[in-house]
């Protein structure tokens, strides 16, 4: 590790609205507090690609340290087409359940 360097986590992850209509993808260096935020935006009507399609079910995530890498994965993920995100999706979720569950937050 560099001097002055912490280590951090960063989380690539796909989320869907309740259908499995719509997949998003995004980052964060907070996966909980990001799927809170997401399920905020729908309920007070915010005009971002995930609220206007109601996308708050976690589908998928992977954990980096360094955010470079998480950005470019996430650039990667967005570059395919729908049948290969769901093939990703189901390397870890096989029955496409949804997994936000596992990543509580409660806001202060």
């Amino acid at each position: 590790m560099f001097k002055g360097e912490g280590y951090h986590v960063y989380h690539v992850y796909i989320i869907t609205n309740k259908n499995r209509t719509v997949l998003y993808t995004g980052v964060t260096n907070y996966l909980a507090k990001r799927l809170y935020q997401h399920t905020e935006n729908i309920k007070l009507n915010k005009k971002t690609f995930a609220a206007k399609y109601k996308c708050k079910h976690l589908l998928y995530y992977q954990k980096f340290t360094w955010v470079h890498d998480a950005i470019a994965k996430e650039k990667e993920i967005k570059g395919r087409r729908r049948e290969k995100k769901i093939a990703l999706i189901k390397t870890i979720n096989p029955d496409m359940n949804f997994l936000e569950y596992l990543f509580p937050y409660q806001p202060h």
